[in-house]
């Protein structure tokens, strides 16, 4: 395994610099002929976009999470993106140019570059989910100088996301995002993602908990309902019990012993995902 920190200049030299620090790490498999045919070295990749409301990024949403992905095979990003108070479109800019960067040195890594799916948690789930959506947004074109095509993933994974500025909000999510225009209702309605989901998002892998008290259920049932509308495919997993952010709902992602963070039914998460993925990117 080959491990990289990536900096932003090297991502791409025109994201401007940001107030908040933002770090990028690659987990890449390495190539061996003890290991299988050479056609066959290039594999999926999974952009990882840990949540936190917009104001830090989660450590348990974040390596644990890649480590998981590694495992299965794939190679893995972890965006640590910055927040607060940076603001709306710092980090959608900075996941775009990741993605681009990606498939722009697709051979170098050793990617897929049409297989790249971004897997985001509560707040991450908002930016991954607005990368899927919002991807062909002038700012980034313009921002970034590339193609907007070039930004946009291949699949989604949005595990507990944030994504609606309506009755169902995080408030405090928005608040972080968007700051001093958090009021203003155009800038609020254009991040309110189920509002903007059509034909050309890509497909999604969904999974929330009904017990979430932070982040409604209601988030993700929006969503997969605008999908649905928009004809493009998703798959859903409710699960009756656990609390906002379980990450893997087991003991490799428990915080201090805490009992509530380890759900075995949501734990089944990952391998419902990867089961997924595996027919995405087959």
């Amino acid at each position: 395994m080959i491990f990289r920190e990536l900096t932003l200049s090297e991502v791409n030299p025109r994201l401007p610099k940001p107030q908040t620090p933002c770090r990028i790490y690659a987990y890449l498999h390495e190539i061996s002929p003890d290991i299988g045919p050479k056609e066959n070295k290039a594999r999926p990749a999974v952009v990882v976009v840990p949540g936190g409301a917009y104001v830090f990024t989660s450590d348990r949403e974040a390596d644990p999470v890649a480590q998981q992905f590694l495992a299965a095979g794939y190679h893995v990003f972890v965006l640590r993106y910055s927040v607060a108070p940076d603001r709306y479109p710092t980090s959608l800019l900075q996941l775009a140019a990741l993605l681009a960067h990606i498939r722009q040195n697709a051979a170098a890594y050793h990617v897929r570059p049409e297989a790249i799916a971004v897997c985001g948690f509560s707040a991450g789930g908002h930016l991954s989910a607005s990368s899927g959506i919002l991807w062909n947004e002038p700012v980034i074109a313009e921002t970034l100088g590339i193609e907007n095509r070039m930004a946009r993933p291949d699949a989604m994974i949005l595990s507990y996301p944030v994504i609606t500025s309506g009755e169902f909000a995080h408030q405090y999510s928005f608040e972080c995002l968007l700051g001093d225009q958090c009021q203003n209702k155009t800038l609020r309605a254009s991040v309110s993602l189920e509002n903007r989901v059509d034909a050309t998002t890509p497909p999604a892998f969904l999974w929330h908990t009904f017990a979430d008290e932070l982040v409604p259920l209601e988030n993700s049932l929006l969503f997969a309902n605008a999908l649905r509308r928009a004809g493009v495919p998703f798959e859903l997993h409710v699960f009756p019990e656990g609390i906002h952010g379980l990450s893997l709902a087991n003991e490799l992602t428990q915080t201090d012993g805490n009992p509530a963070q380890i759900v075995p039914a949501a734990a089944q998460w990952m391998g419902l995902c990867l089961t997924w993925l595996q027919g995405i990117f087959r």
